[in-house]
């Protein structure tokens, strides 16, 4: 690997990425998830349960306004998982034992640290996500008559629908890249080291703008891989979520210096 300066001083090092990097993350990824299945998927349990909340509430019970603050608990609550995993490899790779309520102490002082400002970023981007998604749907089909989107998808197989469907997964998908690209590596670095989160947000977009392909192709894995977790129930989550958890955190060991 070529390392590469990324700029002022204070801005840590990266390296150049290749595919075999990211075939070595998710290897050992597995192997740390196989070392303590058990506590990786009870920080899998969290999102499991949630989805199963989000569900219940949107189809059983109809409370489509109960979906937004139970989302919006997702994007409070992952970094903080995130180091569970983190933790969880770090302890691993220095032979050191597992025990729950150490990392669950390390996870509690995470409080104290950058990692709640990286929560009101990622918690920032989905407000105005969901703003921008609602002026997206209004702009096509404000005067379409849609009462119920679980009832009424006709509406959406129309000419207007398809658009609008068009335009809002385009602006999701900007939104997406961009938010993977300031936080794929900033969680594990902030875990890791004493820097602030806006420097962790410039070391990770320095990292993807310097290895688009790869960490593109990485965060496509990532994302197809959450899809695929969530079709069987959410089920897929107990093992897709430590895996990945536990490999973004060896990523970013080869890739930032």
């Amino acid at each position: 690997m070529t390392h590469t300066d990324t700029g002022p001083p204070h801005i840590p090092e990266i390296t150049e990425v290749e595919f075999a990097d990211l075939a070595a993350s998710l290897r050992v990824g597995w192997q740390d998830f196989r070392a303590a299945p058990l506590l990786g998927m009870g920080f899998a349990a969290v999102y499991v349960l949630g989805g199963w909340l989000v569900l219940w509430a949107l189809t059983a019970q109809g409370w489509l306004w109960l979906t937004l603050p139970a989302s919006a608990g997702f994007p409070i609550l992952g970094p903080f998982i995130a180091c569970g995993y983190y933790e969880m490899s770090r302890r691993l790779a220095a032979g050191a034992p597992l025990r729950a309520g150490e990392i669950a102490g390390v996870i509690f002082r995470q409080k104290d640290r950058q990692i709640p400002s990286m929560a009101v970023v990622i918690v920032v981007f989905f407000l105005f996500w969901n703003f921008l998604a609602h002026m997206i749907f209004a702009l096509f089909l404000g005067t379409a008559t849609l009462t119920n989107i679980t009832s009424s998808f006709g509406v959406l197989l129309s000419g207007q629908g398809l658009v609008m469907l068009l335009v809002g997964t385009a602006a999701g998908a900007v939104f997406a890249t961009l938010l993977y690209a300031l936080t794929v590596v900033s969680l594990p670095l902030l875990l890791d080291r004493e820097v602030d989160f806006v420097t962790a947000m410039i070391t990770s977009f320095s990292l993807v703008t310097a290895n688009p392909v790869v960490m593109l192709s990485w965060g496509a894995l990532v994302a197809g891989a959450l899809f695929l977790a969530m079709l069987p129930g959410f089920l897929g989550l107990f093992v897709v979520l430590p895996v990945l958890g536990h490999a973004t955190w060896h990523l970013y060991r080869r890739t930032v210096l």
